[in-house]
């Protein structure tokens, strides 16, 4: 079995939804979490498509 690779629409949406959750007053960390990615990977994506 490979390794599951997330499309660039689908890094955009849980991008989005854990800013989302941010603004509605969760902590970050908690939000990453509730999103089902790693601290790591968030980071990392969020440098790459943050500026979609």
């Amino acid at each position: 079995m490979g390794i599951k690779r997330h499309k660039p629409e689908e890094i955009i949406t849980k991008l989005r939804q854990v800013e989302v959750l941010c603004g509605q007053g969760m902590p970050r960390v908690d939000a990453i979490c509730q999103v089902r990615i790693t601290e790591q990977a968030f980071y990392h994506r969020r440098l790459q498509y943050g500026s979609m």
